[in-house]
């Protein structure tokens, strides 16, 4: 379809073909072991020490000092992690040794600064966000059902709540859901395919544009802004392929863009405490709307430019659109 509007624009507009400039390969997410943040862990023995006291908190450090314990998944060391903090925090006012009572103090206390650590892993640090951002996948498909990220969009939009809650130390939200939603990640492609259709897009447009330019330098499409043939046929072409097939996909992936990536952007943004230095400029290029280099500015620029530049084209006929 790109290929096609290009060929076809060159030839209304008679002039020669400007074919599209690639944009520098896209990046894949950071490799997992970048992304992932190291823990601190409770010394051992205070580990083994509080399995025997006997309150709940027993329960839970027997489930870390299992065997399965020693590899949890993330969104399983997450629940972990908040489970010790209520189990620790109940268990206080039985404990009378003041020594172990400072030692379990202290360990809550760890315990909740790290927290942010567990929920970036439970996140950005899990196998399953690689699955949803691929670039693998090809590009967003052209006739994608209205509402086809709203599953997608209500995870997100849950699961930034969830990070919003632990962020204040609340403790009480509820993890159930996201086993549920790494699952949907694991089947879905679609933030890999925006981008890459994003990218595409983009050089589409800026050779469009380029094209358009080239007409503009040339004599003027109609002389004393009196339609023509010719100025017909380009007006034709501009409603019905821009208009009608063109732009129908810029708003479609747009409107993706605008649910989808932005909703991992909050994601991301939420917890800038604890994003790791590898991943920045991976959110910068492929997630942030603004940022300098944001590929999604450049999309923006581009769209605004080349309507402009067709405005301008058959401004010179009294048919601006």
């Amino acid at each position: 379809m790109m290929n096609e509007y290009l060929e076809r624009l060159s030839r209304v507009l008679e002039v020669e073909q400007v074919d599209s400039e690639p944009l520098p390969p896209a990046d894949s997410l950071p490799r997992r072991r970048e992304r992932f943040l190291a823990l601190p862990e409770l010394e051992l023995g205070l580990l083994d020490f509080l399995s025997l006291y006997g309150c709940e908190l027993q329960f839970v450090v027997g489930e870390k000092t299992s065997v399965l314990g020693r590899v949890m998944q993330p969104v399983n060391r997450l629940r972990y992690e908040v489970r010790f903090i209520r189990a620790a925090e109940d268990c206080l006012p039985e404990i009378d040794d003041e020594e172990l009572r400072e030692s379990l103090v202290q360990a809550i206390k760890t315990k909740r600064d790290a927290l942010p650590i567990a929920v970036w892993n439970a996140t950005w640090g899990t196998e399953e966000i690689e699955r949803l951002v691929t670039l693998s996948k090809g590009f967003y498909p052209v006739e994608e059902k209205a509402g086809a990220t709203s599953d997608l969009l209500r995870d997100l939009n849950q699961l930034n709540g969830i990070v919003r809650a632990l962020n204040n130390q609340q403790l009480d939200v509820s993890l159930d859901d996201l086993g549920a939603i790494h699952q949907r990640w694991q089947a879905e492609f679609k933030a890999g395919q925006l981008i890459n259709s994003a990218r595409l897009l983009i050089e589409t447009l800026n050779a469009g544009t380029k094209t358009l330019q080239a007409r503009l330098g040339e004599r003027p499409l109609c002389l004393n802004g009196k339609s023509n043939n010719q100025s017909d046929i380009a007006q034709n072409f501009f409603f019905n392929i821009y208009i009608e097939r063109i732009q129908p996909y810029m708003s479609q992936v747009s409107r993706a863009r605008d649910e989808l990536i932005v909703g991992l952007q909050q994601l991301a943004a939420l917890q800038r405490s604890v994003m790791p230095a590898s991943f920045q400029d991976w959110y910068h290029r492929y997630l942030s709307q603004q940022a300098e280099g944001s590929l999604w500015r450049e999309l923006d620029e581009a769209m605004a430019r080349h309507t402009r530049h067709w405005q301008q084209l058959l401004g010179q006929c009294g048919l601006r659109p």
